[in-house]
């Protein structure tokens, strides 16, 4: 038998990669193990050992149910399911447990738990089955001797049950546990608060937008429409309270108890109520807690920060976040007025809707069917896109950078996917005004806003690559003016937006002599960085909770070395606190008015630490020059406090580059991370490194 990576070393396959750059399809060799090392290395097991509140409840409620089956005078066999590193089985063996069978699917886990539990000298008490649990088989030639009397799972997401946990659960009861075993946890419940919310809101409906004194309102489709069914999951905890009203009290909507059989069917729970106060009900802000013993005095909750007594001691995870579940309709609610607030759930997701507490009975006959968009529009609009479409102030950006350029001659094409930029151009009087659309739904999308605002027809849109159009597509007329936001559905990363500077450069030929780009430019930031959480989730654990993990932290170590240079990673950094040791610091400038070169763009230097604190990485993003006054931000909003406190873009994702090992400034300006950038035209990747200099 060969190892699994031996074999994967000799596997080396060509896959095509759309290049988010370039546009182009680039068919690369890699070997089979680039996505294998991918999905370690983004994994958030790590995020899941550093979480010593979830551990620590675990461990309790372990000890807990092993004494109660010892009480009874029965051996106590564990089956946990989803055991990752093989902690929790670790656990009940110290605890007394005679025997654990720990079930984990994915390959390179299983193994790195072998290893895990070998090095803990536990290999005669724990045995690690490679399997999904609902392929395990009990008896003599079974992977399970015997069924099991104490049940440990970690199938949880930030929505309880969207990895599978339901049907887990019900199939272990069927086959794999014994009847009337303990299980940890004991019980979950969720609560749901209703909330009027501007800000949450806006990430699910498009609102009315104001150009040079003229409306531009939303298509009535979009105001109709139910929305798109994922889970919104989020840091509520980076969501200020004073951006939302709280209509309803915190209602617990519905309890699981895992000790007994679990259905995966469909259910509703419904739950009346006296609104606290009147407003527009839009948003049901969601969490869960885990009761991990059946007195409940044990509970692990996944509760925001804001409703600790103190804030600061709340505990923080990534890998259970809360959920924001947008209502399909938003309804006028009085104070004091009496409601019913429903949960419906299948065996993998949740949603929730709202009636009038006498309409309750007939909601129960006929409970709301599971969401989807009608529109489109939140098929092509991602959440953090419909908050930027809404951006009043940067759509002020765009309209200010576009009346300064236009004029009643003005021939513009628009390079964007879904974007109101062409639209604006044509209530701002363009000629003429083309817009190149990504897909048939984004182009059908942009069609309804113009209808909705009797401008149908008032710009062409094309759905065809820019490097295939003619001038034969834009009718003999050649562009006064090529813009974009940049917007592209493809981008990950910042510097992906680059995308549209290869457009222009694949458009010259069809340009005026004196046609003007916008934006101009763009710029890439970097500032170095101390953060309040988010290090966790690429900190190595070593030891954890009394057992050595550390065949894990290089399991994670292999795969973030396999590619040659370390990356970055990218992050909505507004939900993930940090502060500033460094001044923000311009480090690429790419001019659009030229056509990309030939020849890589590079650049090195020094950001000196100014302030104390223990650096992390560094953060990067881009800024957009629409014209030579007028600049869109991608990363900070604000200038950086005194302190360091950082204020990012909402809308944008930005890129992140973990310091392999933390570093501790003095913030005297002896030492500071040096960095050196270099943009490969041919690869439209900007390769990066960072390390700490001291003078």
């Amino acid at each position: 038998f060969f190892h699994s990576s031996d074999v994967l070393a000799e596997m080396k396959t060509f896959c095509g990669r759309a290049n988010p750059t370039t546009g182009a399809l680039d068919w690369v060799e890699e070997s089979e193990e680039y996505d294998y090392h991918q999905e370690i290395a983004r994994s958030c097991y790590a995020d899941m050992l550093h979480d010593h509140d979830r551990n620590e409840k675990y461990y309790q409620g372990i000890r807990a149910a092993v004494s109660r089956i010892k009480a009874r005078g029965e051996r106590v066999v564990v089956l946990d399911i989803g055991t990752g590193t093989g902690l929790l089985s670790m656990m009940a063996a110290t605890a007394g447990a005679d025997f654990c069978y720990a079930v984990e699917v994915f390959k390179p886990m299983a193994e790195a738990a072998q290893c895990i539990v070998k090095k803990n000298n536990f290999s005669d008490k724990i045995k690690i089955i490679n399997k999904h649990s609902s392929d395990v088989t009990v008896g003599p030639d079974g992977d399970m001797q015997e069924k099991a009397n104490l049940l440990i799972t970690e199938l949880f997401d930030t929505e309880l049950i969207g990895e599978g946990a339901l049907p887990s659960y019900e199939h272990a009861h069927q086959n794999l546990v014994t009847a009337g075993c303990e299980a940890v946890p004991h019980r979950a419940t969720v609560y749901a608060q209703l909330v009027e919310s501007e800000l949450l809101w806006s990430w699910a409906q498009l609102q009315p937008a104001e150009v040079e004194g003229a409306r531009l309102v939303p298509p009535p489709a979009i105001g109709r429409c139910a929305g798109a069914h994922s889970v919104c999951d989020v840091q509520l905890s980076q969501v200020s309270p004073s951006s939302f009203t709280p209509l309803s009290p915190l209602c617990a909507m519905f309890s699981v108890d895992f000790s007994k059989p679990v259905s995966s069917a469909f259910q509703s729970h419904s739950t009346s109520f006296v609104a606290r106060a009147g407003g527009r009900a839009q948003v049901v802000l969601s969490w869960w807690d885990l009761d991990m013993d059946p007195s409940g005095a044990i509970v692990c909750s996944m509760a925001p920060s804001w409703t600790y007594p103190q804030p600061a001691k709340a505990p923080w995870r990534d890998h259970w976040m809360q959920s924001v579940y947008f209502l399909p309709a938003e309804r006028q609610v009085a104070e004091r007025e009496e409601l019913s607030l429903t949960v419906c759930h299948d065996d993998y997701s949740l949603w929730y809707s709202l009636q009038p507490h006498s309409l309750q009975d007939a909601q129960a006959e006929t409970p709301p069917p599971r969401p989807c968009c009608t529109c489109q529009a939140h098929l092509v609009w991602t959440r953090p896109r419909f908050g930027e479409l809404n951006d009043r102030r940067r759509t002020g950006s765009y309209v200010a950078a576009l009346r300064s350029v236009l004029s009643e001659d003005s021939v513009c094409l628009s390079v964007s996917d879904g974007s109101l930029l062409p639209v604006f151009a044509h209530m701002l009087g363009a000629k003429k005004v083309f817009s190149l659309e990504n897909s048939r739904m984004s182009k059908q999308v942009i069609e309804e806003v113009l209808e909705a605002n009797s401008k149908k027809g008032g710009v062409e849109l094309l759905e065809i690559r820019p490097e295939q159009l003619t001038s034969q597509d834009l009718r003999g007329e050649q562009i006064s003016v090529l813009m974009g936001e940049p917007y592209f559905s493809t981008s990950l990363l910042p510097w992906h937006s680059l995308f549209f500077w290869y457009c222009r450069t694949a458009l010259a030929g069809l340009l005026r002599p004196t046609a003007t780009i916008l934006p101009c430019s763009a710029s890439l930031h970097v500032v170095a960085v101390e953060f309040q959480d988010l290090w966790r989730i690429r900190a190595p654990c070593g030891i954890c909770e009394g057992f050595d993990v550390t065949p894990m932290d290089e399991m994670v170590q292999r795969s973030l070395d396999f590619r040659e240079s370390r990356e970055a990673e990218p992050h909505p950094l507004w939900e993930y606190p940090c502060r500033a040791l460094t001044h923000p610091t311009e480090v690429m400038t790419f001019d659009f008015t030229q056509c990309v070169p030939q020849e890589p763009i590079s650049s090195q230097g020094l950001l000196p630490f100014i302030r104390t604190g223990r650096c992390h990485g560094v953060a990067l993003w881009m800024d957009c020059h629409l014209t030579d006054d007028v600049t869109v931000s991608g990363g900070l909003t604000q200038p950086i406090s005194e302190q360091g406190d950082c204020e990012w873009s909402r809308h944008r994702k930005q890129g992140v580059y973990f310091l392999r090992s933390a570093w501790d400034s003095l913030g005297d300006g002896r030492t500071g991370v040096s960095y050196s950038f270099t943009f490969e035209p041919s690869l439209g990747d900007v390769k990066m490194d960072f390390s700490i200099t001291g003078h």
